[in-house]
């Protein structure tokens, strides 16, 4: 039998040799403009995806959306069904309005590669398809567990219309990569995610003028202000919770005692106990003001990602095959959360898989060229290991 070490020189051997294609695939990508909210722009670079996928011997599904884009959904059209699946998951909608890459054009030197989208995450369905071509040039490697792939297009905006797909795939895989990029310029694989939730308090108080008798009113902003206070004393940096009150509005005219106020709360945490404990906070706050109606609505929409026994199997694992890449790979945990936090909670999960690089959701966003095919080599290794012990 082959040995590990070898396999990994003939993909990165074979990765080189195609680094021109690579490149070109990820321009090509980059170019197909495709914010979230356009349907129609996710519908050509789905198409262009599922084109590709097909030629490489795929079966592909592409379904549509209500509100989005939809999805591709892929598998090996011949395999072995007596197989564990390994999901691989990626996004290709972006934060960019149309046009953005007119003001911020794809361009090509001194080692990096700037372009809209192109470091969250169109760098990382690069490496993908790549990958799994990488796999059919090297025979001697069979794989031990059986790719499926989900490409969504609503991840920036909260993947609403995608997350029940991802979850019933996650429940019958054996594990979940998703290619979000890295963190950091040096590239950490992301093995912890916090959970984010969203609240929204609403304060119905009582109009009156401001001038000829404001005592026959109750103001909603004053209300509003003792909320924010308590809000922001439930913040706990040192647990890794996070209380952030990042809108508000309120009033209806200066001369006027405000009959409504409301504030949108950003939450991130941890990990699920810090996550129920927060939400009991919140929902259990109480007017300052008396005969003052306080609504609260919300929870946590994306449960953390949490270090857990299983997804420490899957970091230990790429740690390894790092090594006989000659990386040096380190671990970290992000803010942010993604729909590794989905996979997760069913199956080992590793996240952070793109290439390294920097900018996301920023006018400056690059990736490394050279950590393209680095990377890929990394994500090709990790879909040869064999199944993990379930």
């Amino acid at each position: 039998m082959i040995a590990q070490k070898e396999i990994a020189i003939q993909i990165r051997k074979y990765l080189e040799a195609h680094h021109d294609k690579i490149i070109q695939f990820l321009r090509d990508l980059v170019a197909l403009e495709s914010p979230s909210r356009e349907k129609e722009k996710q519908h050509i670079i789905l198409d262009f995806l599922k084109t590709k996928f097909e030629v490489i011997g795929y079966h592909v599904i592409l379904v549509p959306g209500k509100h989005t884009g939809g999805y591709l959904y892929a598998r090996p059209k011949v395999r072995n069904k007596s197989l564990p699946v390994q999901l691989i998951i990626g996004h290709c909608d972006t934060v960019w309005p149309t046009d953005t890459i007119k003001d911020m054009p794809i361009s090509y030197e001194n080692g990096i590669i700037k372009g809209p989208g192109i470091y969250d995450m169109k760098a990382g369905l690069t490496q993908l398809y790549f990958a799994l071509l990488a796999l059919k040039a090297i025979p001697e490697a069979p794989l031990q567990v059986t790719p499926i792939i989900l490409i969504n297009s609503d991840e920036e905006i909260g993947s609403r219309e995608s997350t029940n797909s991802i979850k019933r795939l996650a429940k019958i895989s054996n594990r979940a990569y998703v290619l979000e990029p890295p963190l950091g310029l040096d590239g950490k694989l992301k093995t912890a995610r916090k959970g984010l939730g969203r609240f929204t308090l609403t304060v119905t108080g009582k109009a009156a003028h401001a001038g000829l008798d404001p005592e026959k009113g109750i103001n909603a902003i004053v209300e509003l202000s003792h909320q924010v206070q308590q809000l922001y004393a439930m913040n706990d940096f040192e647990k890794g919770i996070t209380v952030n009150v990042g809108m508000i509005e309120g009033g209806i005219s200066p001369n006027v005692v405000a009959p409504e106020s409301k504030a949108v709360v950003d939450v991130r945490v941890l990990n699920d106990a810090d996550g129920k404990l927060i939400t009991n906070k919140i929902m259990g706050l109480k007017p300052f003001l008396p005969n003052v109606q306080l609504t609260i609505e919300g929870g946590i929409g994306r449960p953390p990602m949490e270090k857990t026994p299983r997804n420490q199997e899957l970091w230990k694992m790429a740690e390894q095959h790092g090594r006989e890449l000659g990386i040096d790979l380190e671990q970290a945990t992000s803010g942010g959360g993604s729909d590794a936090n989905t996979t997760s909670i069913f199956t080992a999960t590793l996240d952070g898989l793109g290439t390294p690089g920097d900018g996301a959701h920023a006018p400056h966003e690059y990736v490394f060229e050279n950590k393209l095919v680095e990377r890929t080599s990394l994500l090709t290794l990790l879909l040869l290991t064999e199944p993990l012990n379930r």
